[in-house]
């Protein structure tokens, strides 16, 4: 390419609305850059650094599953937000086009969640369903606000390890994601004045994948559903919660959020927010 550009790599990468975002404020602001996605294997990751560091109209890429601990290995630095949580999605360069990790998946996370953050609760507790790499940093943003943790995985004793290593104090629990796919008679106390989530971190109930096996039993009254899958948007987790009588919130929120903060590293501009309705209507389509 001729034009700045940056990318979106993982592996597959076709369901990635990455490049819509971008190319959507890169639209609005009349900015002459690109943004594409790169299926890379595991395999080509060292190959793909060398590559892009080496190219000077390459501004940056994000990275998505299976990629966002692997590619640590390859990168000079990592910054201490992405080193603390375990996990990098957005690599650039550096000035002598040496390649930093970061991590956005955080503060993207939470950005939907401010409004009730700003509120002070008696209690705040989240049941996180996944232990992969935007599970680390899910979980790493809700315990620095003060959020009791349970967090559900295939191997439950990898799920307690990450949280000693990113959750060190507090009384956080693990467990099989298989312990919520059952209906349960638990007699939940007064929730008024805490504040509640149940997160899906995992790819299932992507398209392709698995469905998501919870039973909404788990959840107190009053709890917040939020599914970082964004193919589909509506997940069959989110139809269940909002019949269950749950709030949402899907996976544009967090995408948007995190990609907003990449934007401005690649480009140098901020995203123009003001028209994320617009741009939801694009992704929905």
């Amino acid at each position: 390419m001729t034009c700045p550009y940056a990318q979106v790599i993982g592996d597959p990468i076709a369901q990635s609305k990455s490049p819509a975002i971008h190319g959507f404020w890169l639209e609005k602001l009349g900015i002459e850059a690109d943004y594409t996605a790169e299926c890379v294997a595991a395999r080509e990751l060292a190959a793909y650094c060398d590559r892009v560091s080496d190219d000077p109209h390459w501004r940056g890429c994000n990275v998505t599953m299976p990629h966002k601990q692997a590619v640590m290995a390859h990168l000079a630095s990592v910054d201490d937000a992405a080193k603390r949580i375990g996990a990098v999605n957005t690599i650039y360069p550096a000035f002598d086009r040496r390649l930093v990790g970061a991590n956005t998946d955080a503060a993207g996370f939470l950005e939907p969640l401010r409004g009730k953050l700003s509120e002070k609760h008696l209690f705040r507790m989240a049941r996180i369903l996944g232990t992969g790499g935007a599970a680390r940093a899910i979980v790493t943003a809700l315990y620095d606000e003060g959020f009791t943790l349970v967090l559900a995985g295939r191997n439950p004793d990898k799920a307690r390890a990450l949280l000693d290593e990113l959750a060190p104090v507090g009384e956080h629990h693990a467990v099989h994601l298989d312990h919520f796919a059952v209906p349960t008679d638990f007699a939940f106390d007064n929730r008024e004045g805490c504040l509640d989530l149940v997160v899906n971190a995992s790819p299932l109930g992507m398209r392709g994948q698995p469905a998501l096996a919870f039973d909404w039993t788990h959840a107190p009254p009053g709890a917040i559903a939020y599914d970082i899958v964004t193919d589909p948007v509506d997940t069959a987790f989110l139809q269940a919660a909002r019949l269950a009588g749950y709030d949402t919130i899907d996976g544009l929120s967090m995408l948007i959020g995190q990609a907003a903060a990449a934007f401005e590293i690649f480009f140098g501009a901020k995203a123009p927010r003001e028209h994320d309705a617009e741009l939801r209507e694009r992704l929905m389509v």
